[in-house]
C-alpha cells in the first residue's frame, strides 16, 4: 500500500469527480496534477530565466549568437 496524504473534503470530493469524470482513478488524478504543476513551475522558472537573459544586453546578444550557430547545423546536409 502507498504512503496515504490527508487532505480536506473539499479537495478529496474534486478528485474523486475528476476521477470520475475521466473514467480513472483517483491516484491517476493525483498523478497528473502533480505532472502537470512540477511542468508550470519548470516553465515559470525558464521564463524568468530568460526574462534575467534578456535584461542583459552583452549576455542577450551571445545568446542570440549561440542560436545562429545552431541554425547552422540544420544545414548540415543531414537528412535523417
Amino acid at each position: 500500500m502507498g504512503i496515504q496524504v490527508r487532505v480536506n473534503e473539499s479537495t478529496h470530493a474534486a478528485i474523486r469527480s475528476l476521477a470520475n469524470e475521466a473514467g480513472d482513478s483517483m491516484q491517476s488524478i493525483i498523478d497528473k496534477a502533480i505532472s502537470h504543476y512540477r511542468r508550470e513551475l519548470f516553465l515559470e522558472s525558464l521564463n524568468q530565466d530568460f526574462k534575467r537573459l534578456r535584461s542583459d544586453s552583452e549576455d542577450w546578444n551571445v545568446e542570440l549568437e549561440e542560436r545562429k550557430l545552431w541554425e547552422n547545423t540544420l544545414l548540415d546536409g543531414d537528412d535523417k
